[in-house]
């Protein structure tokens, strides 16, 4: 279990983020000035949205390891909070079936047993059945908390690996900037080339041009910001730009399901542009385990 009233700072992460923030400026800049003309600019929105996000994250990683946690337990709140507007039975049943999911993942992250290996993908599986058996939207809601509290725990997870203070924040650090310039490379990308659609049935918006502009953007942050942090070697980074890449794709595409399923076009309006929380964190759900699995077996000797 690792210490949460110690304070870890990682300065070797100070100077990416200066450069994050910095390339964000720049945007939103330009972005003003390009849409100073229309009242309402969902682009405009969604950038100046990043500055909301940013600075949560940035705190986060500032008060490592408690931050983290912290962050991890106001996106499961956020989730909770959001998904009970979608669940159409009795609101006292959803938030005590969610909050003690909540108040047990909560302890499985910090103890990090043997229990969370089980407790966990065993209460995913049988969710998971009970909704393919009645396809009840409600069911959906459920399974939908579960999935969220059981995959943001990997975020939690990768600060119990065998890594030394500085290297699990960077790690942390590594894994929320590439999920999301994955994100904005795939966005932008399939607004500037986008015509091939992939799932035009689940989310028409989402093109191969889009995917391969995210995969190759990941891999160029990878390489510069892994051999940066010293995380890893460049075939190795170059093979999580691509697992994470097309993890953050395949979050993605899976929440778009299911909201094409409850009839809703996002989850909420919380972050102006860009929906709800869990529009905003669909990618890290995919990436946050796909990082923790890779840096494990390649800790045990299972990947060179």
């Amino acid at each position: 279990m690792f210490d949460l009233t110690s304070l870890h700072i990682g300065y070797s992460i100070v100077y990416p983020m200066l450069i994050l923030y910095s390339i964000l400026g720049i945007s939103s800049a330009v972005i003003a000035i390009k849409t100073r003309a229309l009242t309402v600019s969902q682009l405009r929105q969604q950038v100046f949205a990043w500055w909301r996000i940013f600075p949560i994250v940035t705190l986060s990683l500032f008060f490592y390891p408690l931050g983290p946690l912290l962050l991890m337990l106001f996106i499961c709140g956020l989730s909770m909070r959001e998904l009970a507007t979608h669940f159409s039975g009795a609101q006292h049943i959803f938030w005590l079936a969610c909050g003690l999911v909540l108040v047990c993942a909560v302890f499985l992250w910090i103890d990090h047993s043997a229990h969370f290996v089980v407790f966990f993908p065993c209460l995913l599986i049988l969710q998971l059945l009970f909704f393919m058996r009645r396809r009840d939207p409600n069911q959906l809601v459920l399974l939908l908390f579960l999935f969220c509290c059981y995959c943001v725990g990997f975020v939690i997870n990768l600060m119990h690996l065998p890594l030394s203070d500085d290297t699990g924040l960077a790690w942390l650090f590594y894994l929320f900037a590439l999920t999301a310039l994955n994100d904005i490379a795939q966005f932008v990308s399939g607004k500037l080339f986008g015509c091939h659609a992939i799932a035009s049935r689940i989310s028409p918006n989402k093109t191969w041009e889009g995917l391969i502009g995210g995969v190759l953007i990941s891999m160029l942050v990878s390489v510069l910001l892994g051999r940066y942090l010293n995380l890893a070697d460049i075939p190795f980074l170059l093979l999580l730009a691509l697992l994470l890449s097309l993890g953050g794709f395949a979050g993605d595409l899976l929440f778009s399901a299911a909201k094409r399923f409850l009839g809703i076009k996002d989850f909420s309006q919380l972050i102006p542009g860009h929906g709800g929380i869990l529009d905003r964190i669909d990618s890290l759900t995919i990436t946050a385990p796909l990082l923790y699995l890779a840096i494990y077996f390649s800790l045990n000797g299972f990947l060179l």
